[in-house]
């Protein structure tokens, strides 16, 4: 199985497509702080509480996936008329391209998961919850609404986690609405009894889920695929993509399997992993990519999200940079536009990162370059260098240059380890880059004196620095050509 001329810029389609999300909400609570002593009342750690960070969950977690690939969702859940149910309005309520539908119910609580973590480790986690089926109102008030959501939408994603936003009916009702319009629905099952999934097209559980819901073994490639295909004919199912952790997932239909190892990545968490490959699964189908490729794509975004700490969620350039990288690895898997640099930078400098940026034309790379690119880095969290475009080059240089094309020289850039994001720009100078991005610190060689480094007056009073580093000497691009040409 294999992607590699996978046309990743199909996914640039997601802000003109539409997903409908449906699903039990929860916010996830991360406490952090320091255990430094036992308490003297009992052989319990005395925790110190030092911050707390709360996130959209569960099944908001997925609509959270979702819009942070830049594709608008519609999302439809129940919550408790509590403090609660308010302050998952207001974080829901910030988050991009999301529609929430909610429905409050008087005698059920919003569903809420505190962990306490000290020193990167889980100490204990409390959980407020109730799993009782939602009232027979608000089911009704739910179904009014759904042809109008389903119609509009290009795939609907049930995202159960069994806390009674499904009931069998309102399960059925969707299913049975979907295969009206014709619509692909994607579910993220719970439970044992999968009787209420009937129909649905594609079920997405993980090994445990698969056993406990066909009490068969799942050992194996061909254990999961009698387990699957088990419970495809028994439920009317047409394929199953079954998540097997460390071992990658396996997808099966009617007549093929196909079996995707893990993508290889040091895990640090692996809290929201299942929604970030349901919600990628759902916007890559949506995007019109082939089933098989869509589950490959959803693998690599769940390589990326384990490697976050807490319930995290994948951005549509790291997506692509991982795609580009594993599947295109002769293309620049670093270079990004500039639309998508400042939505990088704005997240980066939220999270306390040093944006770095330096410039040139790299024509040739030579130690010159390579001195500037780490000396540069060494200065920044993450470094990005803007480089010139061919029309550019040939302003500046001449009509021969450059030797090697735009996207060559941005290959060869992406190589070094040091460079974090490359950015092509058209115009003389980076001017526009950099009042764009406004980057922490401004990078040049020391053949420059600060007067002449084009934007450190917009850096320096936007509180950034500029910086000039020493070169190796003897090294031009040029004068390697005229070696050459001689």
């Amino acid at each position: 199985m294999s992607i590699n001329h996978f046309d990743y810029t199909q996914l640039k389609k997601a802000n003109t497509k539409r997903i409908l999300c449906l699903g039990d909400c929860m916010l996830d609570k991360f406490v952090y702080g320091q255990v430094d002593r036992i308490s003297p009342e009992a052989p319990i750690p005395v925790f110190q509480e030092t911050k707390e960070n709360i996130m959209l969950g569960g099944a908001a977690n997925v609509a959270a996936n979702i819009s942070a690939y830049e594709c608008p969702v519609d999302f439809v859940s129940v919550i408790g008329d509590d403090s609660d149910g308010d302050l998952f309005e207001k974080v829901i309520g910030a988050a991009a391209n999301i529609n929430a539908h909610l429905f409050r119910e008087k005698n059920r609580p919003t569903t809420l998961k505190t962990r306490f973590i000290t020193s990167g480790h889980h100490l204990l986690r409390v959980d407020k919850e109730v799993r009782s089926a939602i009232s027979e109102a608000t089911e009704t008030a739910i179904v009014k609404l759904l042809p109008d959501l389903i119609k509009r939408c290009d795939i609907i994603l049930i995202s159960d986690y069994l806390k009674g936003f499904f009931t069998p009916s309102l399960t059925q009702t969707i299913i049975k609405l979907a295969q009206q319009f014709n619509k692909t629905v994607i579910v993220d099952p719970k439970g044992q009894d999968y009787s209420k999934y009937m129909g649905a097209t594609i079920l997405t559980p993980n090994r445990g889920e698969l056993k406990q819901a066909t009490a068969m073994p799942v050992a194996t490639d061909t254990e999961i695929t009698l387990a699957a295909r088990s419970l495809m004919e028994k439920h009317t199912i047409s394929a199953i993509l079954a998540t097997r952790s460390q071992e990658g997932m396996s997808l099966i239909t009617q007549t093929d399997e196909y079996h995707i190892p893990t993508e290889a990545k040091q895990v640090y968490d692996v809290s929201g992993a299942g929604d970030t490959t349901v919600a990628t699964l759902a916007l890559a189908l949506a995007c019109e990519i082939p089933l098989q490729d869509a589950c490959e794509i959803a693998n690599v975004a769940a390589g990326i999200v384990v490697g976050k700490l807490g319930t995290a969620i994948v951005y549509l350039e790291e997506l692509s940079q991982e795609l580009l990288k594993k599947y295109n690895s002769h293309l620049p898997e670093k270079l990004i536009s500039l639309e998508e640099a400042k939505s990088m930078v704005a997240r980066l400098k939220a999270s306390g990162k040093k944006i770095g940026f330096t410039n040139g034309c790299f024509d040739l790379i030579h130690p010159g370059h390579t001195t500037l690119i780490k000396k540069s880095r060494q200065l920044c969290d993450v470094l990005i260098v803007g480089l010139n475009s061919d029309a550019s080059v040939k302003r500046l240089k001449g009509d021969s240059r450059p030797v090697q094309n735009e996207l060559a020289r941005a290959a060869v850039l992406s190589s070094l380890s040091h460079t974090d994001l490359i950015v092509i720009f058209d115009e003389q100078t980076p001017i526009n880059l950099i009042e764009s991005l406004l980057p922490d610190v401004l990078i040049k060689g020391s053949d420059y004196t600060i007067d002449q480094v084009v934007g450190a007056d917009v850096v320096m009073k936007n509180g950034g620095k500029v910086e000039l580093v020493d070169l190796v000497d003897g090294f031009s691009t040029t004068s390697m050509i005229n070696r050459i040409s001689s």
